[in-house]
């Protein structure tokens, strides 16, 4: 699956965040390693419903 992300380059540094759960940022050394940790934080964000976890999602307004 894929998922959209934000991130950005600082000081030779990668943050970013998952766009479902932008409270939770994550860094890593370089692009292919943010990417793991994004990987990893979705990972485990999808697989239970954790308490204080705050997420964003779009709904259909009929």
């Amino acid at each position: 699956p894929s998922i959209g992300v934000h991130y950005k380059e600082l000081d030779g540094k990668y943050l970013g965040y998952l766009n479902d759960y932008p409270d939770h940022w994550t860094q890593g050394e370089n692009l292919e390693d943010l990417k793991e940790h994004l990987s990893d934080l979705y990972k485990e964000f999808s697989k239970s419903d954790l308490p204080g976890i705050k997420k964003v999602e779009e709904i259909e307004i009929g």
